[in-house]
């Protein structure tokens, strides 16, 4: 009897050990990610607002302004959806105990739907803003004031809130997932056509927004080159294209994180929605939900390093380690530091006064009144 019960024992005490080590590093991960975007997008956000009250560039203005806006969402992301999956860990994942009437599952779907969309709708708002910038700088001018500015981030986050609570508008609550540490969508077990549509919808709406900053960040980099190219000698049009410059690499580096954090997530909803799948798909899933949380703590990074004194800085040490001397980089200033020696120099040695009695000039010396009349 002893022989019969000794091979079911062990199994299941290497599966209760192998589910605790992995509970254990999800809550590791979890805090890690939480605490690392937290700090990324503070700083971020730091330098966002600093830059937006020193900038009186106009069109600089609008570009920080949905700039605050976006490292502002991450930011609230992190805290509030990080928060509820470290409640959830803390409380065991006993949902019939800590939420018999589903309303904290509701509400987390709720938060992850909105703070999963809004960062993919502003970032194709800060493409389309940046390709009307630089294409059409005049409409750009007369018609994005800063009323229509803020009107229009408020509207994008509006339409993401929308579409995290289409579920509830229309009576399809959020579902905890496989894992059990979170809420999306109702994608496993019977489902009608609406249960179909709306993580359609969530994911059809990211994937469009993706395509959007695709095409305008396309129109806006080829424009800036071509601009460059043509007034390289004009120092004035060469600031303004620098600016534009700076604006456009950074609206690249967030696009190029957000396929590669976003990309898989929206695909693997598509296929989960239309086809039924196995567990090992839903595994994946949490795989790829874990991925998308990293677009919040890379696009703070786009605007921390992604700055021209950034830029310069790394572009002179890169040309500094590269020559063994690199007088080219450091010679003009030492040439200034001499140069600004050796004048001031030479206005020292000269005197502060001049004594008339020294002055020894032909045919000027002084002779009585009586004399010269």
């Amino acid at each position: 009897m002893s022989h019969n019960g000794t091979p079911k024992a062990e199994p299941a005490s290497n599966v209760y050990n192998e589910s605790c080590g992995n509970e254990d590093m999800s809550v590791t991960s979890s805090v890690i990610t939480m605490t690392v975007g937290i700090l990324s997008n503070t700083l971020a956000l730091f330098i966002v607002l600093k830059a937006y009250r020193r900038f009186r560039l106009k069109s600089k203005a609008s570009f920080l302004f949905f700039a605050s806006g976006l490292v502002l969402t991450d930011f609230l992301g992190h805290v509030i959806n990080g928060t509820m999956a470290l409640y959830v860990y803390a409380s065991g994942k006993h949902w019939k105990n800590f939420d018999p009437k589903q309303v904290f599952c509701e509400f987390f779907g709720v938060c992850m739907a909105f703070f999963g969309l809004s960062p993919l709708l502003l970032g194709s708002v800060m493409a389309v803003e940046r390709c009307f910038g630089v294409t059409r700088p005049l409409f750009h001018s007369m018609a994005l004031t800063a009323n229509r500015i803020s009107k229009l981030l408020v509207l994008t986050w509006l339409l993401a809130l929308l579409v995290a609570l289409l579920p509830l508008l229309v009576q399809r609550p959020y579902q905890v997932q496989g894992s059990r540490s979170w809420c999306f969508f109702h994608m496993v077990g019977t489902r009608d056509w609406l249960d179909i549509l709306l993580p359609m919808v969530f994911s059809l709406l990211g994937l469009l927004a993706l395509l959007v900053s695709v095409v305008c960040n396309s129109v806006t980099g080829f424009t800036v080159l071509w601009s460059r190219l043509r007034r390289e000698q004009n120092h004035h049009r060469h600031h303004r294209s620098s600016i534009h410059t700076e604006m456009v690499c950074q609206l690249l580096a967030i696009m190029i994180v957000s396929l590669m954090c976003w990309g898989p997530l929206l695909f693997k909803i598509i296929i989960l929605t239309l086809q039924e799948q196995g567990k090992d798909e839903y595994r994946q899933l949490l795989l790829t939900v874990r991925l998308a949380t990293w677009n919040q703590i890379l696009d703070p990074w786009v605007y921390i390093l992604l700055r021209k004194a950034v830029l310069k800085r790394l572009f002179l040490l890169t040309q500094g380690c590269r020559s063994p001397r690199p007088k080219h980089i450091f010679g003009w200033r030492c040439s200034a530091l001499m140069s600004s020696m050796e004048t001031s120099t030479s206005v020292n040695s000269r005197p502060e006064f001049i004594h008339l009695k020294d002055l020894s000039l032909a045919g000027t010396a002084m002779k009585p009144i009586g004399q010269i009349l």
